[in-house]
C-alpha cells in the first residue's frame, strides 16, 4: 500500500466540506490533490503532505506532529509532512486543509499541465 485509502477519503471529504473543487493525481508514490491546477495537499503512506505559505513554515514546524518535506534529501520550502497523530481529529485535518486552501490562490502554478 503506497498510501492510506482511509486518509485519502478523509481528505476528499474535507475538501468537499470546504466547498473546494479538486483533482487527484498519483505522484511520488502517493496521491496529490490539486486545486486550480496547483498542488495543494497529498497523502503519502499514512502522512498528510501540505503546501502552505513558506512565511508560516517555521511557526508550523514548532508543532511536534509536523516536519519538513525532505523526501529527496533536501527540504522543499512551503511543503510539510503531518504525522498521523497530527491529523487524527477531524478538526486538525480541517485546519491543515484550510491552511493549504488559504495559500493556494498565491501559490505558483506548475509549468506542466495536468493530464
Amino acid at each position: 500500500m503506497a498510501f492510506s485509502e482511509f486518509l485519502v477519503d478523509r481528505v476528499r471529504r474535507t475538501f468537499k466540506e470546504n466547498h473546494s473543487a479538486f483533482e487527484e493525481k498519483k505522484m511520488f508514490g502517493g496521491l496529490c490533490f490539486f486545486v486550480d491546477e496547483k498542488m495543494c495537499a497529498g497523502v503519502f503512506k499514512e502522512e498528510l503532505m501540505v503546501r502552505i505559505n513558506p512565511q508560516n513554515e517555521s511557526e508550523y514546524l514548532q508543532n511536534e506532529d509536523c516536519r519538513e518535506m525532505d523526501e529527496t534529501n533536501h527540504s522543499m520550502k512551503g511543503f510539510l509532512m503531518i504525522s498521523p497523530e497530527g491529523i487524527d481529529m477531524e478538526d486538525d485535518l480541517d485546519k491543515w486543509i484550510k491552511r493549504c486552501l488559504a495559500f493556494n490562490p498565491i501559490a505558483k502554478s506548475s509549468k506542466k499541465k495536468l493530464g
